[in-house]
């Protein structure tokens, strides 16, 4: 018949490896939830990335195309006063306008250079922030460890029977350590 000590260690071994098993699958599933994250933060990071490179598209093909009817306006205007003028020489007066027209054209060509510079410059700003993002959402991945948890779970078996060890000691009872030395004293006077 079993003693009690060994049927304590046999369920605490029993509990230790359903514990173990537990462990496992639970380092397991957030491992996978883990990784999940870093998949849904990804992407989000891709589908923003590709919203923010539509936006930067967009906003140079606007740019170009108001460039584009500023020119054509522009030339129009100046080819209705040539053309009114035609045959005589541009005074003063005329040539001060034309100068005008040309003036007024570099500035909006270059006010739409510089809206562009500052919408570019955001639009990166916001990649880059779409990146930080990322990495915020983004989790540390803890692959499982089933050694640790398997030594973990060793030990706490190994404690169990040091500490009942330690009740029998304390209770007056003989340990097994005392009672395999006395076994070993008894057979050695058989042999």
């Amino acid at each position: 018949m079993c003693e009690p000590t060994t049927a304590l260690l046999i369920a605490s071994a029993g509990s230790s490896f359903l514990q173990y098993q537990q462990a496992k699958e639970a380092q397991k599933e957030n491992f996978r939830r883990q990784k999940r994250q870093n998949d849904i933060a990804r992407a989000n990071a891709i589908r923003r990335y590709a919203t923010e490179q539509l936006k930067i598209r967009q906003a140079v093909a606007k740019s170009s195309e108001k460039g584009f009817q500023a020119d054509i306006r522009s030339k129009v205007a100046r080819a209705k006063f040539i053309a009114g003028s035609e045959g005589l020489a541009l005074s003063g007066s005329q040539e001060r306008l034309m100068g005008d027209y040309y003036r007024v054209q570099g500035n909006y060509n270059a006010s739409l250079q510089r809206n562009l510079g500052i919408n570019i410059a955001q639009f990166e700003r916001n990649l880059e922030a779409i990146q930080f993002g990322q990495e915020a959402q983004s989790t540390y991945l803890q692959p499982p460890n089933p050694a640790l948890l398997f030594a973990s779970s060793a030990l706490n078996v190994a404690n169990t029977y040091y500490s009942l060890e330690f009740q029998k000691e304390n209770a007056g009872l003989m340990t097994n350590k005392q009672k395999n030395a006395q076994t070993n004293s008894v057979s050695g006077v058989w042999t």
